[in-house]
């Protein structure tokens, strides 16, 4: 019996780690070696089963910092199976999806609502909090403009009913009244009045715009004031390429992975020009992820995968390339003492490129010889010159060198292979984690621990539990978080996938 209760434990935990490890990476998305297709029945079937076999888990899980993607689908199947919950468990339960709904993006958080309605889930709980949701949000004129038809939706599948003008707005026709809301009136005079659509959201200014005939060039820059610091960034290369306008941007102020992928976007002859200036910039986004994260370190290596598949997919283009530079500098700034070893080696990482095969034995050799406390490797796993070399490197390593395990290794993969249901390993001797940014580094820093499998399950579910005390703590403090306006000087930056 003992036995069979040891083998139940197991199974549980890798379980639990697999899925985890899927929702850090996986977004249901194209990558490099698999289509979308697979992602999405890959990850739909993790989230049935672990739903199914482990609930409380299942809705703890929203607490311990996986992807937007994988939030949203857990709060969705959640409240699609709202009859299914212990008794013991409904608060809990209720009180982690209202909270995980209330930080997703505001772009997230609304089509869940829509989902809701598409999939016709209007039990109770769901129109609870779906309403306090709304009644948190701190402008609901401004979401009235931007989210329109998602907000309608929620609305109305809700048999909600909104103060103020907000119903006759969405509902009776903004044509057919002149409203006292300044932002409702502006929306309507918009139409009718092209300078009036320089005081709304882009989003809503842009169509527009298109509208009234304005050229591209004007439009963004009159409207460059109300940019949010997402869309200054996103706009950044196009806004010069095509229209010749140059926004201003501060940046530091950027999210570090967003910064790693948009200096990777640019040509390498503005790389080299600004080279300066793109250094100090990363450097100050990494230093402040730490400040919120904070995961001081002895001596680190980084073995780094810049090799060709790295270069992503159309949907996610070059993110593991920017999740390994994103790395690398957070890597160096966490670090006592760091050195990254590149897949191939290039003399400024901010010049590089994907090119090549992946030969991670090499650089990772080069890393042990090195001595260091640890070694993070970010990379796809698809280790091709030769392959599953560095499977074996670590095998001997693990062993016959370093048995007592002085120096630790970890696997980061910003990849999800959905024929593995996992993100691909380099080896049965590293714990791999996933991630989708490089911001999630100390979370799964952390969480490797669960990966390699030396933790039981009850310790994994002490963790889970912990995170979600950090995380309803952390709601009773603070207030819902605003969506940036369309003002000058936003500098929050949305995840957008």
């Amino acid at each position: 019996m003992d036995v069979a209760l040891a083998r139940a434990e197991q199974v549980a935990r890798e379980d639990l780690v697999m899925f985890v490890n899927a929702c850090f990476s996986c977004t249901g998305q194209r990558e490099f070696y698999n289509d979308a297709r697979g992602q999405a029945v890959s990850i739909e079937f993790l989230h049935a089963y672990i739903l199914g076999n482990y609930r409380r888990l299942y809705a703890r899980t929203l607490a311990a910092g996986i992807n937007h993607f994988n939030q949203a689908q857990i709060i969705l199947n959640l409240l699609a199976t709202g009859k299914q919950t212990p008794a013991t468990d409904r608060r809990e339960e209720g009180a982690l999806i209202a909270a995980a709904l209330r930080m997703l993006p505001p772009q997230r958080a609304f089509r869940v609502l829509e989902v809701l309605r598409e999939r016709r889930i209007n039990n109770r709980r769901t129109r609870a909090i779906v309403q306090e949701y709304l009644e948190r949000r701190p402008d609901l004129g401004f979401d009235a403009i931007k989210y329109r038809a998602k907000l309608r939706a929620a609305v109305a599948h809700g048999h909600l009913k909104l103060g103020g003008e907000l119903n006759p707005f969405l509902f009776h026709g903004w044509r057919k009244r002149v409203f006292t809301t300044p932002l409702l009136e502006k929306f309507r005079q918009a139409h009718y009045d092209a300078s009036a659509l320089f005081e709304l959201p882009f989003t809503v200014a842009e169509g527009l715009a298109v509208k009234h005939g304005i050229p591209r060039d004007v439009f963004l820059t009159r409207i460059e004031p109300r940019l949010t610091a997402a869309e200054r960034l996103r706009l950044q290369g196009s806004a010069a390429r095509e229209d010749g306008v140059t926004l201003s941007f501060e940046l530091g102020r950027a999210p570090l992975t967003k910064l790693a992928l948009y200096v990777l976007s640019l040509k390498p002859e503005v790389r080299r020009e600004r080279q300066a200036e793109l250094h100090a910039a990363i450097e100050q986004a990494a230093t402040r992820t730490l400040r919120r994260a904070s995961v001081p370190l002895g001596r680190v290596a980084a073995v780094l995968d810049n090799s060709y598949s790295a270069s992503g997919s159309t949907e996610k283009r070059r993110r593991p390339l920017g999740v390994a530079l994103a790395a690398h500098y957070l890597l160096s700034a966490s670090a006592r003492e760091y050195r990254a070893f590149w897949t191939s080696p290039v003399q400024d990482p901010l010049l590089m490129g994907a090119r090549g095969q992946t030969d991670l034995s090499t650089p990772l050799l080069d890393a042990l010889d090195w001595k260091p406390d640890l070694v993070v490797v970010v990379s796809d796993g698809y280790d091709n010159d030769p392959p599953n070399a560095v499977a074996e490197v670590t095998r001997v390593f693990r062993t016959k060198l370093d048995p007592a395990r002085r120096t630790s290794i970890v696997h980061v993969n910003p990849v999800f292979a959905s024929e593995l249901y996992a993100p691909r390993g380099i080896g049965l001797h590293v714990p791999t984690v996933g991630v989708r940014d490089a911001e999630d580094l100390p979370t799964v820093l952390g969480f490797a621990r669960f990966a390699e499998g030396a933790a039981p399950l009850s310790e994994l579910e002490d963790y889970l539990a912990a995170r979600v005390r950090r995380l309803m703590e952390r709601g009773q403090r603070s207030q819902t978080r605003a969506e940036p306006q369309e003002t000058a000087g936003a500098s929050t930056v949305e995840e957008e996938e």
